[in-house]
């Protein structure tokens, strides 16, 4: 709502402060003055105004015995206190009962000016800044654009891009996103061919220049950590994007020191292989050569089911000493409570301490499932919101509380993140291709179109086990989602516009992760 340009100002002395009327109005502000409370009620109640100006010593009713009835006519309505009185106790209940700000006379007519423009003309003042900001820096990017990046540059470029989406989800912004949006989707296919060219040389060659990945989490960024402050709550946030993190983090700044830095998902980047990547440090061939008991033809959950004891013996072998690491997994607020209540003791032990978070991979799941959430979560910026409005009253939250209070750092991280997906990808193969949407293994695998996606032939120089003769990967480039010509009505009506994981695009590979120190500590 755009409040109008007028000011209602409610001062016993008010025929004194005529100049300082008088420079509103050449501004472009209407001045209605009155100098008593009863007055300025009965004005409220004909029209608004754009902000009250009021003095708290007056005769009969003083300002502050005011301020119910006048948010009780006009709850908007931003108040600011200008008054004589310098006393503590004074200012204290003022901004107890929520004034939008407070003077103290003599003012001068610029200082008025200053607080009355920053509450009505503020937000768009602010926004104009903002979108100015973009378009320059947009030309900049936009050169950047078809550019062959590193895998440094594809960092910073992706993580600046999650800020600007965070930025600009606020405000009648709706062209520069949409600019923004359609910058981000013509990176896909940059990216799915740096990918392809990269990653398995990544693999090959681990000691050459490559990012982190998601074996390289625990051992690069979290025993660091541990031997420099003995103790460590580590916490893996299942399927957190980019750009939900950036909106997590101020609620976090908190509370915490934040360094953030980047790593990149193992691919497929779905759980049962860039979660298992982290917490043992190898690459799903890897596990399968060496516990081939937990890695076999499983589910994807089951898949997941060894978590702590791989993390086990990845830090017994980094820090050269057996470990019995404290492990929940939350996926229910009765999950949640019960991690809650053991969590002071593992702190209290020193150590590592593990907790995984699958709420947002849950929403991400249910919202293709229900349509009630498919609705409150329709975009990403929507999605944003609701998985902010989740971690202000999480179980999550109040481990991050819990831990800066008894002063231990966090590493705080995801295994991969996720993509809106809206266009499907037909694709062809044997009747035992695994079922997922932004991946697939199966014999005689194909898309339709090259460009929906990577083919894996060699799965091995991808750090996947090998199968059965014929078995190809097919990775998901872009917003496709994979559908069979058999059933495509009832994936793309089921699926279009679903936000789903496994594939190949920043939005699911360039993770963060964030040193948390606390600021007591």
């Amino acid at each position: 709502m755009t409040r109008p340009k007028t000011i209602l100002w409610v001062d016993d002395e008010i025929e004194s402060l005529s100049a300082h009327t008088l420079f509103l109005e050449e501004q472009g502000f209407t001045v209605e003055r009155t100098a008593n409370g009863d007055d300025a009620l009965a004005l409220l109640r004909r029209q608004p105004y754009g902000v009250v100006l009021l003095d708290e010593q007056m005769p009969g009713r003083r300002g502050l015995e005011l301020v119910g009835e006048i948010r009780a006519i006009d709850p908007a309505v931003p108040l600011v206190m200008v008054t004589k009185s310098e006393e503590s106790g004074i200012m204290r209940e003022a901004i107890g009962i929520q004034m939008d700000d407070y003077l103290v006379k003599p003012v001068n007519p610029r200082q008025i000016l200053s607080v009355v423009t920053r509450l009505l003309e503020g937000d768009r003042i602010r926004e104009q800044r903002l979108a100015r900001d973009f378009v320059l820096r947009f030309r900049e990017l936009e050169t950047r654009r078809g550019g062959r990046l590193g895998w440094r540059e594809w960092v910073e470029l992706v993580a600046e891009l999650a800020q600007w989406e965070v930025k600009l989800s606020h405000g009648d912004q709706t062209g520069l996103r949409e600019a923004l949006s359609t910058y981000q989707s013509s990176l896909h296919a940059d990216f799915a061919e740096f990918i392809q060219r990269s990653y398995p040389r990544w693999l090959k060659e681990p000691s050459g220049d490559r990012p982190p990945l998601s074996v390289d989490v625990v051992g690069e960024f979290l025993t660091p950590v541990l031997r420099s402050h003995g103790k460590v709550l580590f916490i893996v946030v299942d399927c957190l994007r980019l750009d939900q993190w950036e909106t997590l983090k101020p609620d976090i700044a908190e509370l915490f020191d934040i360094e953030v830095s980047h790593y990149y998902s193992i691919l497929p980047s779905a759980t049962p292989y860039s979660r298992n990547a982290i917490f043992s440090g190898l690459f799903p061939l890897e596990i399968a050569q060496r516990h081939p008991e937990w890695w076999g033809e499983h589910d994807d959950e089951s898949l997941n089911a060894h978590e702590a004891e791989l993390l086990n013996e990845q830090l017994g072998e980094l820090l050269d000493q057996t470990m019995d690491v404290p492990y929940e997994k939350i996926s229910s607020p009765s999950d949640g409570e019960e991690a809650l209540r053991r969590l002071p003791g593992y702190l209290a032990k020193g150590g590592v301490s593990v907790l995984v978070f699958n709420f947002i991979d849950q929403l991400t799941h249910g919202r293709g499932e229900h349509a009630i959430l498919h609705e409150v979560a329709r975009d990403a910026s929507a999605l944003r919101g609701l998985t902010r409005t989740w971690f202000q009253y999480s179980a999550l939250m109040r481990a991050l509380k819990e831990a800066e209070r008894r002063d231990v750092p966090v590493l705080l991280t995801t295994d991969h993140g996720s993509i809106h997906c809206h266009t499907p990808a037909t694709v062809f193969a044997k009747r035992d291709a695994t079922a997922n949407l932004r991946y697939k293994f199966g014999e005689d695998l194909r898309a339709e179109r090259k460009q929906a996606g990577i083919l894996v032939e060699d799965l091995r120089a991808w750090g996947l086990p090998p199968m059965k003769l014929g078995v190809r990967l097919l990775l998901a480039a872009g917003d496709h989602f994979f559908v069979y010509p058999t059933k495509l009505r009832e994936y793309q009506a089921r699926y279009r516009g679903s936000f789903l994981h496994g594939g190949v695009t920043p939005e699911e590979v360039i993770c963060p992760v964030a040193l948390l120190t606390p600021r007591g500590g």
